[in-house]
């Protein structure tokens, strides 16, 4: 998958974001709930400085700058970027946010307390050269010592029974209900797959279909740890929903100090 493609693909969605979700804002407050707690945990109370690298339209990074926490969005698309920051002024907090490859963040060497990555963002990332180039990045970013937080999706069950859909999401609107669904085509090798991303929104009568199209490295937690481990991280802990009470699997790490 192009760079652009991707971009493409996001910022296309950008403005239909939200709908993934039947009730976007208290599902910010949910997320910032849950992930804040695992940076508590780690990290102590904070406030922390954060640095979102797949930020969106601002769905985790919003609801941890309401809570207190120091918060710097970047995202591939400069579209959701936009939308993110100007989102967080509309709920009275600050977020700046620019678009930023992950592969190649544009912030200082230890810059932040911590490094989120959620929504299935690093799935996107279909090769391992491109997947160490993301972590060696969010690793450079990081002070010693600090938090590497990223979710993705349960891929250890979809590899083995390779679904070919995912359930509707239905979203009540201002027009009626909004629907979302994705179809699935799993390459040969068992661990991509080409997704195509339906929503239809109520238009009168009848409904507007908006079809994006993009592909997905479906990563199984031990593939990730491994990459993650290889990066120079430690103490990596997976956390399951049932665990964390979080809505995907979400996976913790710590920057290894840097050697005198």
């Amino acid at each position: 998958m192009s760079e652009l493609s991707v971009r493409d693909f996001y910022d296309d969605l950008a403005r239909d974001y939200h709908l993934l979700f039947r009730d976007w804002d208290a599902s910010m407050a949910y997320q910032a709930e849950v992930l804040g707690g695992l940076l508590r945990e780690s990290l102590g109370a904070g406030p922390h400085s954060v640095l979102d690298c797949s930020c969106g339209i601002g769905t985790q990074a919003i609801g941890l700058a309401l809570a207190g926490h120091r918060v710097i969005g970047s995202d591939l698309s400069p579209v959701a970027a936009a939308r993110a920051a100007a989102e967080a002024a509309a709920r009275g907090s600050r977020l700046p946010a620019a678009a930023a490859d992950m592969r190649q963040l544009p912030f200082k060497d230890t810059s932040f307390d911590v490094v989120l990555c959620a929504d299935n963002s690093l799935a996107h990332l279909l090769s391992g050269q491109d997947l160490r180039a993301a972590l060696l990045g969010m690793r450079r970013v990081l002070r010693d010592d600090g938090l590497l937080m990223i979710t993705v999706r349960a891929y250890d069950e979809a590899r083995r029974t390779r679904p070919t859909t995912t359930p509707p999401q239905v979203t009540e609107t201002r027009d009626g209900q909004a629907i979302t669904f994705q179809l699935w085509r799993w390459h040969e090798d068992g661990e991509r797959y080409d997704q195509e991303h339906f929503q239809l929104i109520p238009a009168g009568n009848t409904w507007d279909v908006r079809v994006r199209r993009s592909t997905c490295w479906a990563l199984t937690m031990p593939q990730l740890t491994e990459f993650v481990a290889q990066a120079g991280f430690t103490d990596i802990t997976c956390h399951s929903p049932a665990s964390s009470g979080y809505y995907q699997p979400v996976l913790t790490a710590r920057r290894a100090p840097s050697a005198q």
